[in-house]
């Protein structure tokens, strides 16, 4: 079932069927009070378990496939990254032309690796890869990878943190090391989070799944959205929880979307959804919060989930909350099935959209749908009439359209910057391969290359409404100097009548770019934030302005990376995939853009690497883990004077 092609006007495409089926509601309950504690760091360096086995089934299916249940056997991504295929990727090209100075006025380092592994007594997992949430205001800058959280000034200085999600959430401790049995918290991933000006509200999220027991890392099936709201515009004071089940099976009042229990060609039971890669959008009256459904322990893809829930009474600490649930693939539409459908987020009071008694727009691709992987569509979905979120009987109404643009399709893994010395600069790969080192980190001895990097899919990425304009960006494969490379596909594009303002490629000769994130100032100037990493750099941290007439103009470096990636993802017997920054992202605050995005700040010898102490080994000084070494870079940029008209 593909998307009706009708050449209209404006290059605006209407989708059949585009009134959506009919959504239903989901109760909220209440989590209790939180508050940011920094964690005390420590604990033995590495450990018998060092992985959450809740995301072993996030490795590349060898077919690369799933099915649709009720759709026939149409192709669509699964958990993990669609690979590049080969198709004849578009020619790549540095717009240049935007006549802006924009001014980096101070970057400084987040969350890490370290961070992550050592946090709460270092009661932690090792995580790769470190999917990023910034929100900026009233002040502060909250930043969280997973599992972990820093709340800075806007100066740059440290106020609280690190602060494991675990403990932030009031669970139990990821894993417990101190007990005998290993004792298991509920596993969380996938945060994101928002500042809301109007409010003055933090808004944090994140996915939860919990364990069937404490002694093992086996699952219920129950998962849901915690969502933490600052109880002041002062995020290191106290929050409220609010909890969302996503389950979708018919359990804690939500409806049954069918997932199944089973191998892929069955047989089949029931059994639960799981509310994949959450991501957080906003308009005047609502926050949004969209996932990715699959089968929780089965091999369908159930289609993208948009919940609709009151700002003003989760704000409020309201006893009684409950949010609004557009299922886009509801069988009632025959349309389009929503892949990461992600909601824009504003800059300001005046962008929100207040035709329709009140719309937020989102922004999703097609490509996963296709064979190959490729597509020249957008969706642009709308829900209007959100005003009603905050009356008894809400009555939103969601819509999608299509818009064509120049094709984009998945780009190929990112190479990296050789190691100035090959036996010695990739610490971890080193210790798999030697006949001693490797005892300290596996069972199995393994030799492995120098890793190449995911470049994400061309799922949609980061979205935000700003002037009357809906702004994107995703990965794409382009060629430049003859070669494939991961590229980014930017779009500014008017959600109304599809015109297209600005549209083209960022590629850079023998590199490649990565996890974009666009964020706009309230003036309409744009910032887009990525991974730049290539031939000629180790994974650093970057950024281009845009200009939504003139498009993106050069790239500038915000920190460049120390030294290769060196983590454990993409090494064997570990996995095969080499995970990398999930997704970017982007906080306006007034005339300036903060910015987000994953490199690595480190490098080390294998010498270093390898200390004979216990609680020293692998950590090369407090700068990374024994299985990874990524960190994350937030950045403040004024985006200078340039014309969005």
């Amino acid at each position: 079932m593909t998307l009706t092609k009708l050449a209209l006007a404006g290059a605006l495409l209407l989708v059949a069927g585009a009134s959506m089926a009919a959504p239903v509601t989901v109760p909220l309950s209440a989590g209790g009070s939180t508050n940011p504690q920094t964690s005390v760091i420590g604990g033995d360096a590495i450990t018998t378990l060092e992985i959450d086995t809740a995301f072993g089934g996030d490795e590349e299916d060898d077919a690369g496939l799933l099915e649709v249940e009720g759709r026939g056997n149409r192709p669509v991504v699964n958990r993990s990254l669609a690979s590049f295929q080969g198709e004849a990727p578009a020619e790549g090209r540095d717009h240049r032309r935007a006549p802006a100075n924009p001014q980096l006025v101070r970057s400084f380092n987040g969350v890490n690796f370290f961070d992550q592994r050592f946090s709460n007594h270092g009661n932690q997992f090792s995580v790769e890869p470190p999917d990023q949430a910034l929100c900026v205001g009233a002040g502060f800058v909250v930043e969280s990878a997973n599992d972990v959280m820093r709340i800075f000034d806007t100066t740059g200085a440290l106020v609280v943190g690190p602060v494991d999600l675990n403990t932030f959430y009031r669970y139990p401790a990821a894993i417990d090391r101190t007990k005998s049995p290993l004792q298991f918290g509920p596993s969380i991933t996938d945060p994101v989070c928002l500042f809301d000006k109007e409010l003055q509200r933090f808004f944090h999220v994140v996915l939860t799944l919990d364990r069937a027991n404490p002694l093992t890392q086996g699952l219920n099936g129950k998962n849901h959205l915690d969502i933490a709201v600052s109880d002041t515009s002062n995020p290191t004071g106290t929050w409220t929880v609010f909890k969302v089940p996503v389950q979708n099976d018919g359990t804690d009042g939500t409806p049954n979307h069918g997932c199944v229990v089973g191998p892929r060609g069955g047989p089949f039971v029931p059994g639960p959804c799981l509310g994949d890669y959450p991501h957080i959008g906003a308009d005047a009256n609502a926050i949004f919060l969209t996932t990715n459904e699959f089968d929780l322990a089965g091999p369908f893809f159930r289609g993208a989930q948009i919940y609709a829930i009151s700002k003003r009474a989760l704000a409020s600490r309201s006893a009684n909350v409950s949010a609004v649930l557009f299922d886009t693939a509801d069988p009632n539409d025959s349309a389009v099935v929503g892949h990461t459908v992600w909601a824009a987020q504003s800059p300001g009071r005046d962008d929100f959209e207040e035709e329709g008694h009140g719309t937020e727009f989102l922004l999703s691709s097609d490509a996963v749908f296709n064979r190959p992987s490729i597509s020249t569509e957008l969706i642009v979905w709308t829900v209007s009439n959100t005003r009603s979120i905050n009356t008894t009987r809400p009555d939103l109404v969601l819509n999608a359209k299509a818009v064509t643009v120049n094709q984009y399709g998945p780009p190929p893994k990112a190479d990296q910057k050789p190691v100035a010395n090959i036996d010695t600069d990739l610490p971890l790969r080193d210790c798999l391969a030697d006949p001693i080192c490797f005892t300290r980190v596996t069972t199995l001895r393994r030799i492995n290359a120098e890793l190449k990097l995911d470049s994400n899919d061309s799922r949609m990425q980061q979205v935000t409404f700003a002037k009357g304009k809906l702004w994107g960006a995703l990965d794409t494969a382009v060629t430049i100097g003859g070669a494939p490379k991961a590229g980014i596909a930017f779009f500014v594009l008017s959600p109304k009548d599809g015109r297209i303002f600005t549209q083209g490629t960022i590629a850079v000769a023998n590199n490649n770019v990565t996890y974009p994130a666009i964020g706009v100032t309230e003036n309409g100037k744009g910032v887009i934030a990525f991974t730049l990493v290539g031939a000629d750099h180790f994974p650093s941290a970057a950024f281009a302005v845009l200009d939504a007439r003139r498009g993106v103009g050069p790239i500038h470096i915000a920190a460049e990376g120390a030294g290769a990636e060196d983590g454990f993802a993409g090494y064997l017997p570990f996995g095969t995939r080499q995970r990398w920054g999930d997704y970017g992202a982007a906080a306006s605050d007034g005339d300036s853009v903060w910015i987000a995005s994953e490199f690595v700040a480190q490098s080390c010898t294998f010498a270093q690497y390898n200390d004979p102490s216990p609680l020293l080994f692998g950590t090369c000084g407090g700068t990374r883990g024994p299985l990874g070494n990524w960190a994350t870079r937030i950045s403040q940029v004024r985006p200078g004077d340039h014309d969005d008209d």
